[in-house]
């Protein structure tokens, strides 16, 4: 099975987001999906400065970030399977 086929079901989930502000999960968000502080701050109209802070201050209130990956994906199980592997 092609690894790589199976990604468009991968998902991101941040635990912890209700102790975040709004402004610290979008910057969360897009910094953890691999974009830069300066194009996270033109993306936002922030300063690449007001963005560090508000990682740096998400940062602190403990949020975690869960990649979801369906197991079919992996090539372990067929979608017929997967629901069985865990009853």
């Amino acid at each position: 099975m092609d690894f790589a086929r199976g990604l468009d079901k991968v998902q991101m989930e941040i635990r912890g987001a209700e102790k975040l502000s709004f402004r610290e999960r979008q910057v969360v968000t897009l910094k953890e999906m691999g974009f830069s502080t300066e194009k996270i701050a033109a993306k936002l109209k922030l300063s690449p400065s007001s963005v560090a802070t508000l990682f740096n201050r998400a940062r602190s209130k403990g949020y975690q970030v869960v990649i979801v990956i369906p197991g079919e994906s992996l090539g372990l199980f067929g979608p017929e399977d997967e629901e069985e592997a865990f009853e």
